[in-house]
C-alpha cells in the first residue's frame, strides 16, 4: 500500500502512516534541506516544520496524493520563508558584495576583475579589528546566529550586533574606494 493511501486511512492507522513516511523520507529530505540552509540547527528546524505540517494536514484530513513531492514542496517553501526572514539580517545592506563573488562567465576579463574584487574584500576584512571581523565572518559567512555566538563567547547580543554594524560600515567605506 503506498504512503498516500496509508495517510488517508482511518485515524487508527494515521500514526503508523506518518511514522512510515517520516522514517522513509527523513534522510533524503534532510539532505535536500541542508544543501539550502547553511546552519545545521536551521536545517533540523525546517525538517521538523515540514513533518509538523504533514501531521497537521493529516489531522485536518487534507488528501495528499504524492506524499514525497508534497514534503519536498513544503520544505522548499519553508526554506524560502527562512531565507526571506533572514535576508535582511544576513545581508544588512551588503547587496553590493554579491558582485564580488566569482564570475560564472567564461570571460577571462570578468573573472580577473572579480578575483581582484575578492582580493579587495579579503584585504578589507583583514583591516577590521579582530572582534568585528570575527562577528562579521561568523554571522555573514558562516551563518551563525547572534544568540549562538553570545552563548559561545559570553558577550551580550547587543555588543555583537554593534560589532557587526561597525564592520559593515567599515567594509562599505573601504570597498567604495575600490
Amino acid at each position: 500500500m503506498n504512503a498516500a493511501a496509508r495517510l488517508n486511512q482511518p485515524a487508527r492507522n494515521q500514526d503508523e502512516g506518518i511514522a512510515d513516511v517520516v522514517q522513509r523520507e527523513r534522510s533524503r529530505l534532510l539532505n535536500f534541506i541542508r544543501r539550502s540552509v547553511p546552519h545545521p540547527d536551521d536545517a533540523e528546524d525546517v525538517l521538523q516544520d515540514v513533518f509538523y505540517k504533514l501531521v497537521e494536514a493529516n489531522r485536518l484530513l487534507m488528501p495528499i496524493d504524492h506524499v514525497a513531492s508534497w514534503l519536498f514542496r513544503v520544505a522548499r517553501n519553508r526554506i524560502i520563508d527562512l531565507v526571506r526572514k533572514r535576508k535582511p539580517e544576513i545581508l544588512d545592506g551588503l547587496a553590493e558584495l554579491a558582485e564580488l563573488l566569482p564570475s560564472s562567465e567564461p570571460d577571462p576579463e570578468a573573472a580577473y576583475v572579480q578575483n581582484e574584487r575578492l582580493d579587495d574584500l579579503e584585504a578589507a576584512l583583514d583591516e577590521l579589528p579582530e572582534e568585528q571581523r570575527a562577528v562579521f565572518v561568523a554571522h555573514v559567512l558562516e551563518g551563525r546566529s547572534f544568540k549562538e555566538m553570545a552563548e559561545q563567547t559570553g558577550e551580550n547580543i547587543n555588543t555583537l550586533l554593534a560589532r557587526k554594524r561597525y564592520a559593515v560600515r567599515r567594509l562599505r567605506e573601504r570597498l567604495q574606494e575600490t
